[in-house]
């Protein structure tokens, strides 16, 4: 069946007419951003899912079998990855737009609104999270669940990236503050067993922890005993909060300790010394950046440590972080670290003859697509369209108002580009964006659902 709607209700029809496993998707004529190195950007090229994965990207492709979709004026991308965010708060977006340090936000949501959260608000704020990124082009995202007091909490975060059909990351936390079960670290176990059973599982589990006791005492801190709990689960751990001299001098005894590899994820790596960043290059420590997070809420030197990340040779991922103060997308992170880097690199130039080091658009569509699944243990899965990888890709208007004409389809994706110009996303090769608009999703009743929650946990004293 050829169609000349990228997006069309009567393509929609024939796809989900196909069992998932027989389905055959051929987009053809498109600007296909492969973000794979040895295939770089194809003009006019097609690209072939079949079931779950892509099987073939280039020009003239077999349609035998396949609904074709006519993609000209289209820019075909792979799907953003999310590094780190808590999912969990997402009912409380933009609450504190003007936080004025990291301890604001720690008493004001850690110490208080989180104390009185219940599994339901545990499942809306995540279930919110993940709707809202599949809607911006994120189809992988880490939801780094800090809050988990009971197992029912747990559940109910996995359960809600299960119900969105997000291809998501479980980092699993117990709370900051408050009356909890203190089951965690424990209850991975069941956690693992319950969800994570199946090697090609849409979601992953991974282990979640700070980088020092300074925050919230020495039970969340990693270190040789969580170190020990990966291991044994064989899991990867995330590791926030990771900013400073305390967590330089952590960062050392970890190596020192050996629970430092390629299988941890230091986020925000801000304010490091020479020597940790030296380290984390030795044993291929993966980094999370979030650049909106560090500017705006100030932490640390607030500059993102793209710069020293580059220059050690780890080339990193990037996250959201917290909706309380923060963007929900990732156009928002690339376009902050793009201008931050870029004004940087000129303004240390200036007026001395040195020619600027800047990153390019393309080194941000990096971070955000194939950095982003290496940081989260998934490159072999998603963050590129390369054949054999499972197919999570984004279908962007690039003839629509604000991106007319493509001259440069990356620099469209990364400056031009915003949430309404996607016009589908695949997850996984099933369609979750059509038209413009999220898939199975019952808006009212979500958002009676998303102000309820709401109204509960503002007007709970903080337990």
């Amino acid at each position: 069946m050829h169609v000349n709607d990228t997006t069309s209700a009567a393509v929609l029809e024939q796809l989900r007419r196909r069992p998932a496993n027989e389905r055959r998707i051929l987009f053809t004529g498109a600007t296909i951003v492969t973000m794979d190195p040895g295939l770089g950007v194809l003009p006019d090229a097609d690209l072939l899912v079949e079931g779950d994965t892509i099987t073939a990207v280039g020009p003239g492709l077999d349609a035998d079998g396949a609904v074709v979709i006519d993609a000209t004026g289209a820019v075909l991308s792979p799907g953003f990855v999310d590094t780190h965010r808590h999912a969990w708060e997402t009912q409380l977006r933009r609450i504190m737009p003007d936080v004025d340090d990291l301890g604001g936000y720690v008493m004001s949501t850690l110490a208080g609104y989180a104390t009185v959260y219940r599994p339901q608000d545990m499942y809306i704020g995540t279930k919110l999270a993940a709707l809202t990124a599949i809607d911006s082009g994120i189809t992988t995202m880490l939801d780094f669940s800090h809050n988990s007091r009971t197992p029912e909490h747990s559940d109910a975060a996995v359960e809600a990236l299960l119900d969105t059909g997000i291809r998501g990351v479980h980092a699993s936390m117990g709370p900051h503050f408050g009356d909890w079960d203190g089951q965690w670290p424990g209850d991975l176990t069941r956690l693992k067993e319950k969800y994570f059973s199946a090697d090609d599982h849409l979601l992953t589990l991974r282990l979640a922890a700070l980088a020092t006791d300074e925050i919230a005492g020495p039970a969340l801190a990693y270190g040789p005993e969580l170190a020990r709990v990966a291991k044994d689960l064989g899991i990867k751990v995330s590791v926030d909060a990771v900013f400073g001299t305390a967590s330089s001098e952590a960062i050392l005894r970890w190596a020192e300790g050996g629970i430092l590899s390629a299988d941890v994820t230091l986020v925000h790596a801000t304010g490091l010394t020479p020597e940790a960043w030296k380290t984390m290059r030795e044993t291929g420590t993966t980094v999370a950046l979030a650049p909106t997070s560090d500017a705006q809420i100030g932490l640390e030197t607030a500059i993102p440590a793209v710069d020293e990340a580059l220059s050690t040779g780890i080339r990193p991922g990037l996250s959201i972080d917290v909706e309380v103060a923060l963007a929900s997308d990732m156009f928002t992170q690339m376009r902050a670290l793009h201008a931050i880097q870029r004004m940087r690199a000129v303004n240390a130039a200036h007026g001395t003859g040195r020619q600027p080091v800047r990153i390019t658009t393309h080194d941000v569509l990096d971070f955000a697509t194939l950095q982003g699944a290496r940081t989260n243990g998934l490159e072999g899965v998603t963050g590129s369209l390369t054949p054999g990888k499972k197919a999570d890709l984004l279908v962007i208007q690039a003839e629509d108002l604000n991106n007319m004409p493509l001259n440069d389809p990356i620099g469209t994706v990364v400056l031009g580009s915003d949430a309404r110009n996607i016009s589908a996303v695949l997850v996984d090769g099933e369609p979750r964006k059509w038209n413009g608009h999220v898939l199975d999703v019952d808006l009212p009743a979500l958002r009676r659902e998303v102000h309820a929650s709401r109204e509960h946990v503002l007007n709970t004293p903080a337990a």
